[in-house]
């Protein structure tokens, strides 16, 4: 064992000034109120049922975070399950509503192993279900009598969902379908919560329906395309596999230690008919007719809904990379001022034009994507109100937007955490940042629920066939929703773009200069592909372009419609967030001048003072930084940070995980590689054999 007589260390202080009174100095800074802030962001509710539930989970050791790092992965697996069984009783033991469950979740920061049960395999009940079948799977669920899983993506196709190849094919004799996996490529793949968890799993497979047998006496069918189906995977007893199913977890992933992530294959396994998902399609059990959707969109509400909740969730995770970050480097000091011989003293490291650019920026896109998330979740909800009064006319709008934005934001979000830690310098790298697990988790969301590359395409199309209909347009022609609106007013005042936005006098030029950036981009895309032919995928990086800077006009006009707003933020807030308002959108310009430049919406000379605008705004915005990371309000528990600590404590918290609480520091190993001994005393030689 180390020696452990070395209580002289545990006196030792950083040396001054320290973290805590560095960031009480940085608060003093400010005069921003943080509690209106944070009322404002995330709602006087939100928070009292934050500190509430927060109370609860840090109540019970079954949650504590301080050696979750060292486990292994199955332990993780263990643990996981076990903080998801608790919070379970728990919602039963206090009367917890959704909302309650929810926020234990997040502040637990496991990747829960019920997770799809509680997301996609209940939206899509909800969603893709008749009445009768609605009624049954319901109650199963809420009950949690069942735990279910989402099953999609195959080994052999993610994104090109249309060509996924497990088959359901009707038996009309004995009204069933049959689930099979032809191919190994056909194995489900990726499936969360259906490795070791999942009683039953919603699986999205081809439907084959019987249409007569060819001159060799063998049955042919006719593929009606990928439809849901919902069956039991494990048995009710044993919770193994049934016969006719192999599922298994996938094995180490870069992240979502804590998920179960499945493969699933059938063998010819049969299911009722009523197992097939009928809201919108069905199958008669007694002609074998086929009834299609009114609309094929519909099958991907669940999906939209998904994508939903990743733009919504991007702005707390950006959040949290960003708090860490700025308050540690406006604790962390390196070097002096070389050009101030008057004080020696070194540097917040926050201080540097090199830190703030990384940083700041961020700061004002956590905002960005608040007020964007806000308006999606609107959007969404009044969608799915449309459709379920029958009225899908806005679905489509809805699914190219989340396409967009899912795209965009998630990207924002993964770089944004990677270039926190990097700005973070050592220290960024360590276990003690809190960002390994988030970094590592939060990667999957660029590929799940469609790869950021390709959805792009979702948007770009749905932008060009807008163009074609305003192009085309009678007179009198009234656009019916905010991008028919923008793109109808370019192609009715192309005569007048030869005059630049004036973006330094008035914000709302600002966001004129994005909508014509994005409308201009987007008459080239359609010129490109409709009036000179060049096939749809030679354009696929430049309809990529169309797409976010379409999805950055929603970000920016998002933005400033919510500060434009009546709201009871005091002066000097709003003040200061019109000003992040400002970086954002000019530092999203910089890094796209060229496309500002061709379509007139900038003048040169407004582009070439960027660099110094971008770099003035960031001194004014710099006093207020811990305050505006501060109104984010996440919890010290969450962060598991030792830089991102609340106290400013950083130091002393480092160097307590590495010699108190890091296991390795307990056992004494034996170097000598003339004994194949490794810990010292043990005789173990050999040993490690049986963990390879």
């Amino acid at each position: 064992m180390t020696d452990q007589n070395n209580d002289w260390v545990d006196h030792l202080k950083p040396a001054s000034p320290d973290g805590s009174t560095t960031i009480t100095v940085e608060r003093s800074r400010s005069d921003i109120a943080v509690l209106p802030l944070a009322e404002h962001l995330l709602g006087s509710q939100y928070l009292k049922r934050q500190a509430r539930i927060l109370a609860l989970i840090q109540g019970d050791p079954l949650f504590s975070k301080e050696k979750q790092a060292n486990l292994s992965r199955p332990d993780r697996y263990k643990v996981a399950l076990a903080r998801a069984k608790r919070m379970r009783q728990m919602a039963d033991m206090y009367s917890w509503d959704d909302d309650d469950h929810e926020m234990a979740k997040y502040l637990v920061d496991d990747i829960s192993p019920y997770q799809l049960h509680q997301t996609m395999f209940r939206q899509t009940l909800l969603e893709q279900t008749n009445p009768e079948q609605k009624k049954y799977w319901m109650a199963l669920h809420s009950s949690w009598t069942i735990i279910g899983a989402y099953a999609q993506t195959e080994l052999g196709h993610g994104s090109n969902v249309g060509k996924i190849e497990l088959t359901a094919r009707w038996d009309p004799g004995t009204k069933e379908f049959i689930l099979h996996s032809p191919t190994l490529t056909a194995s489900k793949w990726w499936n969360g919560s259906l490795g070791r968890t999942a009683t039953h799993s919603i699986v999205a497979a081809q439907l084959l329906l019987p249409q007569g047998r060819g001159s060799d006496g063998q049955a042919h069918y006719k593929n009606h395309g990928v439809h849901l189906f919902v069956t039991r995977v494990r048995d009710a007893k044993t919770h193994e596999p049934l016969p006719g199913i192999v599922i298994g977890d996938i094995g180490p992933k870069y992240g979502y230690n804590t998920m179960d992530n499945a493969y699933m294959l059938f063998n010819n396994f049969r299911i009722p008919h009523d197992a097939m998902l009928s809201r919108y399609s069905r199958v008669d059990p007694d002609t074998s007719e086929y009834h299609k959707p009114e609309n094929a969109a519909v099958v991907y509400g669940s999906m939209t809904h998904a994508r939903k909740r990743i733009i919504m969730a991007a702005r707390l995770v950006l959040a949290r990379a960003v708090t860490v970050a700025i308050r540690y480097c406006s604790i962390r000091r390196q070097f002096h001022d070389t050009e101030n011989f008057s004080d020696n003293a070194e540097m917040p490291v926050l201080e540097y034009p090199t830190v703030q650019i990384r940083l700041l920026p961020l700061l004002a896109t956590t905002y960005a994507l608040h007020y964007t998330g806000e308006r999606m979740g609107q959007i969404y909800d009044s969608t799915r109100s449309n459709i379920d009064d029958g009225d899908l006319s806005s679905l489509v709008d809805m699914h190219s937007l989340s396409s967009g934005l899912k795209s965009l934001g998630s990207d924002i979000a993964a770089n944004g955490i990677e270039t926190c830690r990097r700005a973070m310098g050592g220290h960024g790298y360590g276990g003690g940042s809190g960002l390994v697990q988030l970094n590592a988790d939060y990667l999957s969301k660029p590929t799940v629920e469609g790869d950021n590359w390709m959805i792009t395409q979702q948007m770009a199309r749905y932008l060009l066939k807008k163009v074609e209909l305003v192009v085309n347009a009678p007179p009198g022609f009234c656009p019916s929703n905010q991008a028919e609106a923008a793109l109808f007013n370019h192609h009715s005042t192309r005569s007048t773009q030869n005059t630049a936005f004036k973006i330094y006098l008035d914000d709302r030029e600002l966001v004129s200069a994005f909508e014509r950036r994005a409308c201009s981009l987007a008459f080239a895309a359609y010129t490109a592909h409709r009036i000179r032919k060049r096939p749809w995928r030679t354009l696929l990086i430049q309809l990529h372009q169309l797409s976010h800077a379409y999805s950055e006009l929603a970000l920016v006009q998002n933005f400033f419609n919510g500060l434009a707003a009546d709201s009871a933020l005091p002066a000097l807030t709003k003040d200061v967030l019109w000003r992040n308002f400002r970086l954002f959108t000019l530092f999203t310009m910089s890094k796209a001048s060229r496309e500002f430049s061709r379509s007139g919406a900038v003048s040169e000379e407004d582009l070439d003072e960027l660099p110094d605008v971008i770099l003035q705004l960031m001194s004014e915005i710099r006093p207020h930084a811990v305050r505006l990371v501060d109104a984010w309000s996440i919890p010290d528990y969450l962060l598991d940070s030792a830089l991102g600590r609340s106290d400013g404590r950083v130091y002393e918290d480092l160097f307590n995980r590495a010699h108190r609480l890091n296991p390795l520091n307990k056992v004494t190993f034996n170097p000598d590689y003339r004994t194949d001994e490794i810990v010292i005393g043990s005789n173990d030689g050999g040993e490690i054999l049986s963990k390879l």
